[in-house]
């Protein structure tokens, strides 16, 4: 089945809930009324749901394998703990999340798909409705005995559980129906109790109940009958495929999922999921992925603060619910952050929660494959500066020598991507004998320049007599690089990462995927001399670019390598991480009133045509109005069109035409194809102007006899790299004499222009003293500061 949704706006569901909500026992406390508010607030800042087009059809037997599958669930059972629908007091519901919970099931419900939900709060629920009434009872017999205006404190005495919920189940249940309806989404309670799914009559009835609801579009919302069930039985555990005791809601979930043949269960509770030890511990790590025989190695806290189970329990019912043919996510649904759209994530296939698999992959996970980066490349850091120099020749020796392979695995990938790819891509992922021989002679460049890159004395003080102060550079830590259609980025990058030291992260395009593969392979042969192979990885995982790059404890930099949207992407999904990059590539080219006529149209055809997909490529010619109309400016658009070079007009130089091209859409724009855009310009500083609105601070070129205009161009134009009759294209790291880069960084800090190997370092400070503490420097000490700038070693340049 297709269906499409796209979700309606919060205000009409403002509208009609609050009112029903006054009408209720929940509008009479003034801590209740905050919630509400809080609930709203929190709905409609959620208003930006996917719009989703999904294919909903799956034979149920096995559970799905992969994250990246579970879009595909068509019957999903979502749990809702008791830390998730109750507020922190535990004396009513968290209706700011119940609220946010219940869009995200209707908007999936809408897609088609099958929504069920297993809930706790009625307790909850039902002891807010009882507080206040035993309160509003006391304070009416002490206001008649007592004579007094004033209230004397009330004890309000325990309440029993089962009451508690027998007052909220109704309240809880009408909540429900009143928040579904804004979503045209009817809801159908059913409690149950364990006899319900042990007695074969009773089995049935419920299965036959449920599938009735589901065939009607009807979300059918479960719980226990907490009015009347019996306490757990302590040794009542999971004995078995087939049979399962429903003790907690945990337990019912899982029993619910299996019996109704469910695609997905989701566990949302008050925690990010399955930790190895228990969360808050100093060295408790979230488990991505939980695989049957895994619990030996987990060590299980505390349960929740509200509820029957804990995450032991979650764990058996999961595994349980998985050898029964359902997936299982267990997620956190309290988290500010992330509540309102939890579950859409879990469906989507994001890497959230825990997720229960019974298929272990072949290798390592990105997690694992983060650590062995850390760990190998602190080792690499370690190594002798011509340690690092021997596995950087080796590598650019190995491209030569395994050329043939390298372009066999590299034909596999053009054969594949031919037809799916547009012809620049294609052009970016073609390797050639050519290719390789400059990749070597720019790795021998960057093992040259790294004899003294780590390590290296910036600065030196002495602080005072015997205490000696110095900046030394070191690696950054570890690298994540993200590249589309460049296999040759994967040894250049490699090489950068081995000269720095740096633990190395490759996450390459599908296209790509024979070639970076041997070219990974060789890189890895290259550390094995000196034994550091594990300090660079190249993640062939299904992991997506979105979830890598929320690994903040893990990697220190992510430098992206491919298209404009590609670094946005990365950029906006970038939590806590530094990116290094650039969004765009508009490069600009200012051809002045005193330009020669035998340079420009060289620089300009260098510019537009030799790699027109490169980010250094010229996007957009200015021309200084006086040109016009003469012989320079006929051949410029002469030699365009001998190149086949579509030309779109700015505004200003079509005002100028009778006949003009078509006008440009906007002056904004990277085409990353034989394509230019001309506008015409009055001046120099018109001309700078209109590179700082229009440009992305990349690279821009002046072409000018006039050495004050071009001083002034060069001083005034705020980019990366600016130059003066001088192709754009020379943007490089290679070009630059750096050997290679990891790409063009726009950023104004730390690094700027074509980042190489420099560009992967920071600094540490390291002081060398005899028994010095601070207070000896204090008014009263027998120290005083020297702060004397001591002579650095010089840098060898050889």
């Amino acid at each position: 089945m297709l269906r499409q949704v796209c979700c309606s706006g919060f205000q009409p569901f403002r509208q009609r809930l609050l009112p029903w909500l006054q009408s209720t026992a929940l509008s009479r406390s003034r801590a209740t009324d905050r919630v509400q508010s809080s609930a709203i607030r929190h709905v409609r800042s959620w208003s930006n749901i996917p719009f989703i087009t999904v294919p909903l059809s799956r034979t149920h037997g096995k559970s799905f394998a992969h994250r990246s599958e579970l879009k595909h669930a068509k019957r999903i059972v979502v749990k809702l703990g008791s830390a998730v629908v109750t507020r922190g007091d535990e004396c009513g519901l968290a209706l700011g999340r119940l609220a946010s919970i219940v869009e995200q099931v209707s908007v999936l419900q809408n897609q088609g798909r099958e929504m069920m939900l297993v809930t706790s709060g009625a307790v909850a629920f039902g002891k807010q409705r009882l507080r206040h009434e035993i309160l509003l009872s006391q304070s009416v017999r002490q206001a008649l005995h007592s004579g007094q205006n004033q209230l004397k404190e009330m004890a309000i005495p325990v309440l029993e559980a089962r009451a508690c919920a027998a007052a909220g189940q109704s309240g809880l249940m009408a909540l429900y129906e009143a928040m579904f309806t804004q979503y045209s989404i009817c809801a159908a309670q059913i409690l149950v109790t364990n006899l319900d799914f042990h007695d074969e009559q009773k089995r049935r009835n419920l299965n036959g109940t449920l599938h009735e609801l589901l065939r009607m579009n009807i979300v059918p919302i479960v719980n226990t009958n907490d009015a009347v069930v019996p306490p757990a039985e302590p040794n009542s555990d999971l004995q078995g495929v087939n049979v399962i005791s429903v003790k907690d809601n945990d337990s019912l979930a899982a029993r619910l999922a299996v019996e109704m043949k469910t695609d997905l269960l989701i566990v949302l509770s008050d925690v990010e999921g399955l930790f190895d030890s228990p969360p808050g511990s100093d060295d408790a790590k979230l488990i991505d992925i939980f695989y049957p025989g895994d619990q030996q190695s987990v060590t299980f806290g505390t349960k929740s603060r509200v509820g029957m189970g804990g995450m032991e329990a979650k764990v058996k019912a999961a595994l349980w619910a998985l050898q029964g043919g359902t997936s299982v996510v267990i997620a956190n649904g309290t988290h500010p952050k992330v509540s309102g759209h939890v579950i859409t994530d879990i469906v989507e296939g994001k890497k959230v929660g825990t997720f229960f698999s019974e298929v272990k992959p072949a290798g390592p996970t990105v997690e694992q494959q983060g650590e062995m980066a850390r760990s190998g490349g602190r080792m690499l850091a370690t190594l002798e500066p011509e340690q690092r120099a021997e596995i950087i020749h080796h590598l650019a020796d190995l491209l030569t020598d395994q050329r043939e392979e390298i372009l066999l695995a590299n034909k596999k990938d053009l054969e594949e991507a031919e037809g799916r790819l547009a012809a620049p891509l294609l052009k970016r992922l073609s390797l050639s004998t050519s290719k390789l021989n400059s990749l070597a002679i720019g790795l021998r460049q960057i093992a040259a320049s790294s004899q003294d890159s780590v390590g290296r004395v910036l600065r030196r003080t002495r602080i005072a007599k015997n205490l000696e102060l110095e900046q030394v550079t070191v690696p950054i830590g570890v690298l994540l690089v993200i590249f589309e259609s460049r296999p040759d980025c994967l040894p250049q990058v490699a090489a950068l990462a081995i000269a720095s030291g740096n633990g190395l992260l490759l996450k390459g395009g599908k296209e790509a995927t024979h070639s970076n593969r041997i070219l990974h392979l060789l890189a890895q042969e290259a550390l094995s001399i000196h034994g550091v192979k594990e300090a660079i990885q190249l993640v062939n995982t299904r992991e997506e670019v979105e979830d890598l790059c929320r690994l903040d404890k893990m990697i220190d930099l992510i430098i992206p390598r491919g298209s404009s949207q590609l670094v946005r992407d990365i950029q906006k999904a970038a939590k806590g991480i530094p990116v290094m990059g650039h969004s765009e590539g508009i490069c600009h080219m200012y051809v002045d009133s005193e330009a020669s006529v035998d340079k420009v149209t060289r620089l300009v055809r260098d510019s537009k045509c030799e790699y027109p997909a490169a980010c250094n490529a010229l996007e957009t010619l200015l021309i200084h109005r006086d040109l016009l109309r003469t012989p320079l400016f006929d051949q410029i658009i002469d030699m365009l069109r001998v190149e086949q070079v579509k030309i779109h007009a700015g505004p200003k130089f079509a005002s100028y035409l009778t006949f003009s091209p078509s006008e440009v859409k906007s002056l904004r724009t990277e085409y990353g194809d034989l394509e230019l855009c001309i506008e015409v310009v009055d001046s120099v500083q018109e001309a700078i102007d209109h590179i700082h609105k229009y440009g992305s601070s990349h690279t821009d070129v002046i072409v000018t006899e006039n050495e004050k205009t071009a001083e002034f161009f060069l001083q005034h134009v705020d980019s990366a790299c600016v130059f003066w009759n001088a192709s754009t294209r020379f943007s490089d790291g290679y070009r630059f004499g750096l050997g290679a880069e990891v790409g063009i960084s726009t950023s104004r800090i730390h690094a700027r222009g074509p980042v190489g190997l420099e560009g992967l370092l920071t600094t540490k400070w390291l002081l060398r003293g005899q028994d010095h503490v601070v207070s000896d420097f204090s008014e009263h000490g027998n120290l005083k500061y020297l702060h004397e700038n001591l002579p650095v070693p010089q840098r060898n340049t050889n």
